[in-house]
């Protein structure tokens, strides 16, 4: 998704009677890792009353096409399971009547314990992050109105709404909270260098991962920081600016502030080896390219992050063995559990 979007859509979800939801049994409820910082976000709330009917109706909602004006876009056409909930292949993803957003999909993991969402940091609350794609001219283009009143037609969503609420009732804050829950329940954790950290099975790391963890606490860490492989700041990392999308900011656009030009947030690099094309703008197609750009193509814009100044040289110098250690260490971030959890697939 784009401009001040964290992008959500796929998989059109039409069925207006059957409840196949329930039927899958495979709820579970969260869980806090404990090599996680603590959970940011509130799964509870007095008008919820049964929290696996929300992540059933949030489940449903992620994948329904009614939540755009033409009900064609869901969540899930942006946010793809097996690609980690971004838009393989697309360095900008299309909304309804084939509008092009500006910024690339990101993915949809762990954000239960995020401070900040989106590229610019437009929100601080998972609940009402979808908000944005729903709305936005150039994704769902829709309003809650229209929503509320299509989905007040649907039996099916009529019967899912009683059951997760005491209310009952279909409405914006209803419908946030279904979709923050079920994106919250999105905690992937069980990667191979999990497994490497915590000494389990199927954790056993090669001389040449060990290598690349190495190289990469040294030159990658600072910013990738933690067991959500980002520090959630905003910096400048010498990327040009998109001749193709002249207006965008960064930051900037939320913080008013001329040092915020062309900041966006720290991605995390979990799943990372799915999650491509990478940047803001999708502009580099591989792992290798990021790699190469922060080697040898930082330019030196005026707010860029002083730890991509060296001297007089800019970014972070690499060989080509680094490069591929860095790059056998990042595949192990991957988490095939994640990626093939039942729980997030279509229902």
């Amino acid at each position: 998704m784009k401009n001040i979007l964290i992008y959500i859509g796929c998989c059109v979800f039409l069925s207006c009677s059957s409840e196949k939801i329930d039927e899958n049994n495979i709820y579970k409820p969260f869980e806090q890792p404990a090599n996680f910082k603590t959970a940011t976000y509130n799964f509870g709330g007095e008008n919820i009353k049964d929290e696996e009917a929300v992540f059933n109706l949030g489940r449903a909602l992620f994948y329904e096409g009614k939540l755009s004006s033409d009900n064609s876009i869901s969540c899930a056409e942006c946010h793809n399971q097996y690609f980690a909930f971004t838009h393989h292949g697309h360095t900008l993803s299309a909304g309804v009547n084939e509008a092009l957003g500006t910024r690339n999909a990101q993915p949809i993991q762990n954000m239960a314990f995020m401070d900040t969402f989106t590229w610019d940091g437009a929100l601080e609350q998972l609940g009402r992050q979808p908000m944005i794609p729903i709305t936005a001219e150039v994704e769902m283009n829709s309003t809650f109105e229209e929503v509320k009143e299509k989905l007040n037609k649907d039996n099916k969503y009529i019967s899912l709404f009683k059951k997760a609420y005491h209310s009952g009732k279909i409405t914006e804050a209803t419908i946030l909270k279904a979709l923050g829950n079920f994106m919250g329940m999105m905690v992937s954790n069980n990667s191979k260098y999990d497994k490497y950290i915590r000494g389990e099975e199927g954790g056993t790391f090669t001389e040449q991962e060990k290598r690349g963890l190495e190289t990469f606490n040294n030159k990658c860490a600072t910013c990738h920081s933690g067991s959500l492989f980002t520090d959630e700041s905003y910096r400048n990392n010498g990327l040009s600016v998109n001749k193709f999308i002249p207006n965008e900011k960064g930051r900037q656009v939320i913080s008013e502030k001329d040092e915020d030009f062309y900041k966006f947030k720290v991605p995390s690099l979990r799943n990372v080896e799915r999650s491509y094309p990478y940047m803001h703008d999708g502009r580099l197609s591989s792992l290798k390219k990021v790699l190469d750009f922060y080697d040898s193509k930082v330019e030196d814009t005026p707010n860029l992050d002083p730890l991509l100044k060296n001297g007089d040289r800019l970014g972070i110098p690499l060989t080509d063995d680094e490069k591929d250690d860095i790059i056998a260490f990042l595949k192990t971030l991957t988490d095939y559990e994640f990626l093939n959890d039942p729980r997030f697939e279509a229902p």
